[in-house]
C-alpha cells in the first residue's frame, strides 16, 4: 500500500514529530521544503541555482522554483512507495501545481492529514520554551520544566525566552498560517481527501489516529 501524504497544521501542532514517526513505521521519506531547498542549493542543481539567486537577493523563492525542487525530489527512488510532504504546499497555488506535477507522473495525493489544535493550546506550547544563556540547553515550562524556575539544570545559567518565542511573534505566525495555509485545508476538503486529526493528547495516541485513517479503506 502506497501512502502519498500531505501533512498540514499550524506551528506547534506536532507535524514534525508525527512525520518522523510515520517515516520510521512505513519506511517512506519525510520531505521538508526547507531541507530539500538547502540541499538543492548545496548541490547546485538547476533549480537550486535559481533558488539561490532569490535567496541571495533577500526575496522569497517563487512558487515555480519551489514546485520544481519538490518535483525533482519526488523522482528519487525512495519515493516509489510513498512520501510525506511536511511544510508544502503552503498555498492553494502550490497545491494545484503539486497536483499537476503528480498527475504527470501518474501519482496523486491520497491523504491530506490536518493536525488540529486550538490557538490557546498552541500559544501555551510555543511560548513555553526557555533557553539557557550559557550552554543553550532547552526547556519547556509545560513539558520539560527545569528543577528550579529560571535556572538551567545543566550549568546553573539563566533561562530566557527568545524573541521568536514571544507571544506577539507567535500570534503573528499563527495569523500568517491562517491567511496563507488554512485555505489549503479547504482545497483538500473539496477533493474529499482531508483527514482531520485531533492534535492533543499523547504523541502515540495522535499517531494511532493517523494510522487508523491511513489503513481505512475509502
Amino acid at each position: 500500500m502506497n501512502f502519498n501524504i500531505v501533512l498540514l497544521g499550524p506551528p506547534g501542532c506536532g507535524k514534525g514529530t508525527q512525520a518522523k514517526m510515520l517515516t520510521a513505521k512505513y519506511q517512506i521519506p519525510q520531505i521538508s521544503t526547507g531541507d530539500i531547498l538547502r540541499e538543492a542549493v548545496k548541490n547546485k542543481t538547476p533549480m537550486g541555482i535559481k533558488a539561490k539567486a532569490f535567496m541571495d537577493s533577500g526575496k522569497l523563492v517563487t512558487d515555480d522554483v519551489v514546485v520544481g525542487i519538490i518535483q525533482d525530489r519526488l523522482k528519487e527512488p525512495d519515493c516509489e512507495s510513498g512520501f510525506i510532504l511536511d511544510g508544502f504546499p503552503r498555498t492553494v497555488v502550490q497545491a494545484e501545481a503539486l497536483d499537476r506535477t503528480l498527475e504527470e507522473a501518474g501519482k496523486k495525493i491520497e491523504h491530506a492529514i490536518s493536525i488540529e489544535v486550538d490557538d490557546a493550546e498552541l500559544m501555551g506550547r510555543l511560548t513555553g520554551r526557555r533557553t539557557c544563556r550559557s550552554c543553550g540547553a532547552m526547556y519547556h515550562v509545560m513539558f520539560n520544566a527545569p528543577q528550579k524556575e529560571g535556572i538551567c539544570d545543566a550549568c546553573g545559567g539563566e533561562l530566557y525566552q527568545r524573541d521568536d518565542d514571544q507571544e506577539a511573534t507567535i500570534r503573528n505566525r499563527l495569523e500568517v498560517y491562517q491567511q496563507q495555509t488554512a485555505p489549503v485545508i479547504g482545497y483538500y476538503r473539496k477533493k474529499n481527501i482531508l483527514r482531520p486529526i485531533k492534535g492533543t493528547g499523547g504523541i502515540e495516541d495522535i499517531l494511532k489516529s493517523i494510522e487508523d485513517v491511513l489503513q481505512r479503506k475509502e
